[in-house]
């Protein structure tokens, strides 16, 4: 599959929320059009601990937290609802007993059942989680213990046959390179394991996920770099934390662009997996549809981009939410609602014409709160985007010249007094620049290095890659 080497759209403000180039269609009833000009909500909900002990139990749990999700956006009036199921551990262990009936088949069911009743848009994604592990082997016949390499590609054929709408992934190439330099702050580390090795992993799983959606007519969505990028981002934290800096967690969201976007050079069409916050670098790329989260994944982590986040999504998210009571009724409707608001916020700005100055308002509010909220600044975002398609032909200059031009509009930012960094900040920066602007530009002279370099790491094995 070609690689991207230029932008999808002229310019930056040529984007904004709810507006995609290549805008996709699913779903039950009107349907979503995901990028045709209004923005959906999307309300993830996880089963509470112990629902997973019996396959029967799981299914009487999933079918509340659905009805429950439908049930509360119908009864506000709001047009559409996606929910997406992110598999806990035991359905990507045995599919087709506690995953195939207990949620997709009967979410499928209630989701068209409510289409019908009640003329609302639904759907359902399902996101299957990537079991594998480097140590035993993260391809086919590699892992002769567990084989989860198998076990994932079967629960994307399960998921496809038996009635969802949308297939996502969050998928773990490159993290045994991606965790010791996040732990050691090594940039040239993360970015073999996620520039590089991470898009190889990516090419080779993702050719396989089109492939199934496309002989069972789904929606092959995207990836995001939620195992990586949002682990250096969380351990970065906030003011009050300093485990590692937020500069470098910044630049290590500027490099998981280059490989988010492969699934889409894979063919997958979006709306990708909103845990990932480069979605605006890699949608002013590709001009695909995005989901994002932001102020509405509170439950799960704190957010210095909660704002700005929704830019310009075309799908907004919360981040799954264990499945209780409260006040009000299920979590599961609290958090349709939270949602399904700010999605009628921002649809209506759209119907007032007011949309890029709602675009603009989110995106002042937390511009300069962190390095990270900066550079994903969607007028920064673009840029970095620029910076990846000059290099688009080659996995690891693309992510390095990401990583380059999302330090060099920190630095300027700083420089002009705009952007405040802490000493730690400015000395990691500093650190960062100097390491990748030392780096060869021949990609198999890096390759070499690192393999040299980084080759008897415990869990690192280069025949995961095809190396």
């Amino acid at each position: 599959m070609a690689k991207y080497t230029e932008m999808a759209y002229d310019d930056a403000e040529e984007m904004v929320f709810g507006e995609a180039k290549e805008p996709v269609t699913y779903g039950h009833g009107p349907q979503i059009t995901a990028g045709g000009g209004q923005v959906f909500g999307v309300t993830k909900i996880a089963p509470r601990p112990g629902a997973e002990a019996r396959p029967e139990k799981l299914k009487t749990e999933f079918r509340k937290i659905t009805k429950t999700i439908l049930q509360r956006a119908v009864t506000l009036g709001f047009p559409t609802q996606e929910i997406e199921n992110e598999w806990v551990h035991q359905m990507g262990e045995n599919p087709v007993e506690y995953a195939q009936e207990p949620a997709i088949a009967q979410q499928a069911a209630i989701a068209e059942e409510f289409a019908d009743e009640y003329g609302i848009a639904t759907a359902t994604t399902h996101t299957i989680p990537d079991l594998r592990v480097s140590e035993k082997g993260l391809r086919h016949g590699q892992d002769r213990e567990s084989y989860y390499p198998e076990k994932v590609i079967g629960s994307f054929e399960i998921a496809a046959e038996n009635g969802a709408d949308v297939l996502k992934i969050e998928s773990s190439g490159g993290m045994e390179l991606a965790d010791y330099g996040i732990q050691r702050g090594d940039i040239k580390a993360f970015l073999f394991g996620i520039g590089y090795l991470g898009s190889i992993d990516m090419e080779w799983l993702w050719s396989q996920i089109v492939d199934i959606a496309q002989k069972n007519n789904v929606i092959p969505g995207g990836d995001t770099n939620c195992p990586a990028a949002n682990t250096a981002m969380f351990i970065a934290g906030g003011y009050l934390d300093q485990d590692i800096a937020r500069t470098f967690s910044a630049i290590t969201r500027a490099i998981c662009a280059g490989r988010t976007i492969v699934a889409w050079e894979q063919g997958a069409t979006g709306p990708d997996k909103d845990c990932g916050y480069e979605g605006p670098i890699v949608k002013a790329i590709a001009g695909k549809p995005t989901v994002m989260e932001g102020k509405d994944c509170s439950v799960a982590h704190a957010d210095l981009m909660g704002n700005l986040a929704a830019q310009v999504c075309d799908g907004w998210s919360n981040e799954s939410a264990e499945f209780h009571e409260e006040f009000s009724g299920w979590s599961s409707g609290t958090w349709a609602e939270a949602v399904g608001y700010e999605v009628s916020l921002m649809n209506t700005a759209k119907e007032l014409g007011e949309d890029k100055t709602l675009r603009d308002i989110y995106m002042a509010s937390d511009r300069y709160r962190s390095p990270e909220s900066y550079i994903i600044a969607y007028d920064n975002a673009y840029k970095i985007g620029e910076a990846m398609v000059e290099e688009g032909d080659s996995y690891y200059r693309r992510s390095k010249a990401a990583a380059i031009k999302a330090a060099e509009l920190i630095e300027d930012a700083q420089e002009q007094g705009k952007l405040q960094l802490s000493a730690h900040e400015k000395d990691t920066l500093e650190k960062v620049v100097t390491d990748l602007r030392a780096l060869p530009e021949d990609e198999d002279k890096f390759v070499e290095e690192c393999l040299n370099e980084y080759g008897d790491l415990p869990k690192f094995n280069p025949k995961n890659y095809g190396l």
